[in-house]
C-alpha cells in the first residue's frame, strides 16, 4: 500500500507459542529504522499518545510497530500488567521475529517505552545489544530495571514531565546508573501523561533528534 509516503500499513499477527499478539506496523517510504513501542500497565497499542508520536514519527521518515504485550484474556488479570519479566520476554521474542520478517527484517530498530513499558523496553534491550539501536523512555519508570542499567550499552533518553516530581526523582536515581550515552529531559509544564497541550509534540520532537543521532 503507498499512499502519503507511506510504503507499509497493515496489521500484524505475532505468534509466540500459543498466543497471539496484534500490531499495527507502519513504514514510510525511505524509512530511516523502525520504532517498537512498549506501553504501561493498561494500555494498548489503540493508545493515542503513543498513536501521535508515532504519527509524527512516521511523518520524519521512521517506521513504527505498536503493538499488544498481552491478549485480552491476558490483561483481564491484573498482576500480568505488572509483570515486568513477562512483558519483557514477550517484547524480545517480538523483536527477534521483527528481525525474521521481511517487511521489517532490513532495518534497525529501536524502543519507545511508557511509563512501565519503559522498563520492559530497557530489560529488553539489555538482552539484544546488538538488535537495538537507541531507547526513548516517556514517562518512564528505568528505576525497576536497576539491575540491568549498568551493563546497557545503547543510547538512552529519559523524558519526564517537570509536573511529575516522584518520577523525576526516580529517573535521576536511575540516570546515575546508566553508563551509556545518556541524556535526561524534563519537560516543562508537562505531567506524567504529558496530556497538556504541545507537551506530547515535545515529546516527538525530543524521540525524533534521539532515532535520528542514534538510529
Amino acid at each position: 500500500m503507498k499512499e502519503h509516503g507511506i510504503e507499509i500499513d497493515r496489521e500484524l499477527n505475532i505468534r509466540i507459542d500459543s498466543i497471539n499478539l496484534f500490531g499495527k506496523l507502519v513504514i514510510p517510504q525511505d524509512a530511516r529504522g523502525i520504532i517498537l513501542f512498549s506501553h504501561g500497565s493498561g494500555s494498548s497499542r489503540f493508545s493515542p499518545r503513543n498513536n501521535y508520536v508515532a504519527n509524527l514519527l512516521n511523518n520524519q521518515k521512521f517506521g513504527t510497530f505498536l503493538f499488544d504485550l498481552l491478549t485480552d484474556e491476558e490483561d483481564e488479570i491484573y498482576s500480568n500488567r505488572f509483570n515486568i519479566d513477562l512483558l519483557s520476554k514477550r517484547l524480545i521474542k517480538v523483536t527477534e521475529q521483527l528481525t525474521e520478517n521481511p517487511l521489517t527484517r532490513n532495518y534497525p530498530f529501536g524502543y519507545f517505552g511508557a511509563s512501565t513499558g519503559a522498563t520492559s523496553a530497557i530489560k529488553a534491550a539489555a538482552n539484544l545489544p546488538q538488535l537495538i539501536k537507541a531507547i526513548v523512555s516517556r514517562g518512564g519508570r528505568p528505576d525497576l530495571a536497576m539491575e540491568v542499567l549498568q551493563s546497557i550499552n545503547i543510547p538512552v533518553l529519559l523524558i519526564v514531565g517537570s509536573l511529575d516530581p516522584v518520577v523525576i526523582s526516580l529517573n535521576e536515581k536511575a540516570f546515575q546508573e546508566l553508563h551509556a550515552v545518556k541524556q535526561l529531559e524534563i519537560i516543562q509544564g508537562a505531567s506524567h501523561l504529558f496530556e497538556e497541550p504541545g507537551k506530547l509534540d515535545e515529546v516527538a520532537e525530543l524521540s525524533i533528534k534521539w532515532f535520528k543521532k542514534y538510529l
